[in-house]
């Protein structure tokens, strides 16, 4: 651990940079969380890897060792110039300054595939804890051709992404990821592993995308509606809070649905399953 936290100190020091608050930056320095992160992501030459904020490179050092070629996507102006110049001797490195929630995955993909030939895709990143969600939601509803994501997160964030639905811990993300991918947990990873130190402990979490999913949804827009909208107002009911957005007109009949289900009529939305979840959005379309 002394190495990387020496490296990243004369890293920050030669070119003067601290870490963004804003930016919600927290530098890595424990090299076992970096292997176990690189280690379990699986990657072989024929991969193409997609880094998302790789900050000074620390992650990046070790992927590009291993991958095909690494796509570094970086919002952060002053890393450019660190990354140009840790990694120029690198022929399979490439960054993208921008936000990546605005960058087309999709054509990235597409256009290295087709080039490069790689077999897989797989997306690794130490997310910023402000921005986590939107950032798995966008790499699971834009169906990428991917075939990994492996994250570190905030831990409290990371056990809910990857309970089983219908636990004390689920809330409507739960049944996204689990829609779009089998989960794992890989190590939970203690604050003093990252300068500055966070507040909170982070978790890295490794999502496996499916071939198909868990169940047969006719239509998935409503049938996330239809969660959203059951967690909405956690402590109502679920004929309460699906009238409450619209979804349910009539609560005698969606009384008789739940009835027909075997399920109370006092239900509440986190204590289903995605199979109740997906009946139930059969019997409302």
């Amino acid at each position: 651990m002394e190495n990387l936290y020496k490296k990243t100190k004369d890293i920050m020091r030669k070119y003067n940079i601290s870490a963004n608050k804003s930016l919600g930056q927290n530098f890595l320095i424990n090299e076992e969380v970096v292997e176990n992160i690189v280690n379990s992501s699986n990657i072989t030459e024929k991969d193409l890897v997609i880094e998302i904020g790789p900050g000074l490179g620390t992650l990046t050092e070790h992927l590009l060792e291993k991958a095909g070629k690494v796509i570094a996507i970086e919002l952060d102006n002053r890393m450019l110039e660190i990354l140009n110049q840790r990694f120029y001797q690198y022929t399979n490195f490439e960054i993208i300054n921008q936000d990546v929630l605005k960058v087309d995955l999709n054509s990235i993909i597409n256009n290295e595939k087709n080039y490069n030939n790689f077999e897989n895709v797989k997306i690794v990143a130490n997310l910023p804890y402000y921005i986590t969600t939107p950032i798995v939601m966008k790499l699971l509803e834009e169906k990428l051709d991917i075939q990994s994501i492996t994250v570190m997160i905030q831990k409290e964030v990371a056990q809910r992404l990857i309970a089983t639905p219908g636990d004390k811990l689920t809330g409507a993300i739960t049944y996204c990821v689990y829609y779009y991918a089998e989960s794992e947990s890989i190590m939970t990873v203690p604050n003093s592993s990252f300068i500055p130190e966070p507040e909170v402990e982070s978790q890295v979490i490794k999502l496996n995308i499916r071939k198909k999913p868990p169940v047969r949804i006719e239509n998935e827009e409503l049938f996330f509606r239809v969660i959203k909208t059951s967690f909405m107002q956690r402590r109502k009911t679920l004929i309460n809070s699906l009238a409450n957005g619209g979804l349910v007109k009539n609560k005698e009949e969606f009384k008789q649905v739940l009835n027909k289900m075997e399920l109370d009529s006092n239900v509440r939305g986190e204590t289903l399953t995605i199979e109740q979840f997906a009946k139930i959005t059969q019997e409302l379309s």
